[in-house]
């Protein structure tokens, strides 16, 4: 079978290797589409300990199972289905364990067509998806989902602001909170990704690269521009404004610091307020089955940026890297 295999660090090649063996417990799957997240392309640069060479990344995947290793239900054969990426949660549902890992990396991702999983980590496509959008779903939705109503408990009529939006956690947040019935609104560089996010359901959004942008949300968003939920992904500089702009009691949830550690954090601001700072990471299985339930019952479409077939899936990562995409990256196979 093909796959993608990184051959050295930025070195992606289209290979011929041998197709999956499945051990007990688990499942071939042949997989129909594959989609790219962050993660891939900072493995890619050689960013993650641990990486060997070859390596084979994607954590994300759709596809229909055609073999079955000793101890798995054999209805699981032939069934249309994702993968859930994250791998070894354990036991303690408030954080990960020890053991957790993520599909690939150190084992064999999904950009290849096929791919040896335990059972345990499939899921029933959702009916209403295309190959293309069940591919794009599993590593965002989860970690938005997680984020989201895991850790930040949202109900409906909050008010949401999800920064940085484009990314695909970003956008899996934004669509998960309106169908939720919260009042979403969004920051971005790009007029353009405002007014895309806009389409989707979000009431505005603010462009977080002009001076002073923060002072001018008491004036858009009712309620004098507090927010009860603050979505982040990128901490560092400008993180102190979504302090200012957290409502008495409000929770900002984070999954990444891609700008790095804040410069100074007013701490007593955050205690007097009663404002949680949340962590949070992929999420356990039972936010993966939530996860999976939520999207089917609201009819949640992923929003893809673009396609490329296997043979062109460097080009795709290439374009992951120049961060111009509005939703996710995905590979057909």
């Amino acid at each position: 079978m093909q796959a993608l295999q990184l051959t050295a660090i930025n070195q992606l090649s289209v290979v011929d290797v041998p197709a999956p063996e499945p051990a007990a417990g688990e499942a071939v799957v042949t997989l129909k589409a594959a989609a790219l997240n962050h993660r891939d392309v900072w493995i890619k640069l050689g960013q993650y300990a641990g990486l060997k060479f070859p390596a084979q990344p994607g954590s994300d995947g759709a596809g229909v199972v055609t073999a079955l290793g000793a101890g798995v239900d054999a209805a699981w054969l032939g069934r249309e289905v994702i993968i859930n990426p994250s791998f070894e949660w354990g036991a303690n549902e408030a954080a990960q364990g020890s053991a957790f890992t993520i599909l690939g990396l150190p084992r064999a991702g999904t950009l290849a067509e096929q791919i040896a999983v335990p059972a345990t980590q499939l899921a029933a496509k959702p009916g209403h998806l295309t190959w293309v959008e069940a591919a794009a779903l599993p590593l965002a939705g989860l970690t938005a989902y997680r984020a989201l109503f895991g850790r930040a408990q949202l109900r409906a009529g909050e008010k949401v602001l999800v920064s940085g939006i484009g990314g695909g956690v970003a956008l899996f947040a934004l669509q998960y909170a309106v169908a939720q019935g919260a009042e979403v609104w969004v920051t971005s560089s790009s007029a353009d990704k405002i007014a895309r996010a806009v389409a989707l359901g979000a009431r505005g959004g603010f462009d977080y690269t002009r001076e002073g942008w923060a002072g001018l949300v008491a004036a858009q968003v009712p309620g004098g521009g507090f927010f009860d939920v603050i979505v982040d992904s990128a901490g560092g500089v400008g993180f102190e404004h979504l302090i200012d702009l957290a409502a008495p009691g409000g929770r900002i949830v984070f999954f990444g610091a891609t700008r790095g550690n804040p410069a100074g954090l007013p701490m007593r601001k955050v205690f007097w307020r009663n404002i949680s700072l949340l962590g949070t990471t992929m999420g356990s299985p039972a936010d993966w089955r939530a996860m999976t339930d939520f999207v089917a019952l609201h009819k949640i479409v992923p929003v893809v940026s673009d396609v490329f077939p296997l043979a062109h899936a460097a080009e795709a990562f290439e374009l992951m890297e120049r961060g111009g995409q509005f939703g996710k990256i995905v590979v057909t196979l």
